[in-house]
């Protein structure tokens, strides 16, 4: 029943992106520099919450545009409703629904669906990780010098030494390839599925990272924070990789050289 829901509500959200997908739409500017919200956005949530309230009613939810719902469970349903929204809004086919669950404060499943190129994520803790059910696994790059990356910058830049571009140019000064994508959830979805070696970013939230996580975990990879410490989606700074070449690109993100 889980499962079910979480694909369900997925779906549902998604069908809504694709109805206002390339249409006319409201466009409103949360606190930040082009951190859009659309009305595809409103309605996405609308759509996925009335999946998720009509079967687990007394579920908490935390949700990009609705905000918490808390409520006595053990269980806690982490939303994106447009991973991607600026891409979204300019017609941009990379953007998607991104849904966690977490239980006692651990996610154990995730939902992560781009429906402009029918690309169904799913994970499932100790039950491996899956694209349009079939399984994926991170790649088996060991070198970082030959690996391909993918990096997010965040709308207000974090003020300090070693921010986004002094990152972004520590790798690319060396000629590795890093990628730009605007969805931090394909970004990890792609490093499950072996498109991508490791993905790096500063200032994410909890929608953004929590259903991607579990996909990269459950698929072979490694992720943890910029010291090296376990991940959790309520902090912010995450690097996830197919582990063999965590701790270089580590090092590279702190300031090391490749």
């Amino acid at each position: 029943m889980l499962k079910t829901t979480l694909v369900d509500a997925a779906k549902a959200g998604a069908a809504e992106i694709i109805r206002f997908f390339n249409g006319e739409f409201t466009i409103a500017n949360k606190e930040g520099v082009n951190n859009l919200v659309t009305e595809a956005d409103h309605a996405s949530e609308k759509a996925i919450l009335a999946v998720i309230k009509s079967r687990f009613p007394d579920h908490q939810i935390l949700a990009e545009e609705t905000g918490e719902i808390v409520q006595d469970s053990t269980y806690k349903w982490i939303i994106d409703p447009i991973d991607g929204t600026v891409n979204f809004a300019h017609g941009i086919p990379l953007n998607c629904v991104s849904i966690a669950i977490e239980k006692d404060g651990e996610i154990i499943m995730g939902a992560v669906f781009n429906p402009h190129l029918n690309e169904f994520f799913l994970a499932e803790k100790g039950m491996g990780a899956t694209l349009n059910g079939k399984p994926i696994h991170v790649s088996r790059e060991t070198e970082t010098l030959h690996a391909c990356l993918v990096t997010g910058f965040p709308y207000t830049y974090i003020n300090s030494a070693n921010g986004p571009i002094e990152m972004f140019e520590r790798f690319v000064r060396k000629g590795v390839p890093v990628r730009r994508l605007g969805s931090a959830a394909i970004d990890l979805c792609w490093v499950a599925a072996g498109r991508f070696d490791g993905f790096f970013e500063q200032k994410l939230e909890a929608w953004d990272s929590a259903a991607g996580f579990i996909m990269v975990t459950e698929a072979g990879g490694k992720v943890t924070d910029h010291a090296g410490n376990p991940f959790s989606p309520y902090q912010h700074a995450l690097l996830a990789t197919n582990g063999l070449i965590h701790d270089k690109v580590l090092e590279v993100i702190n300031g090391g050289s490749l």
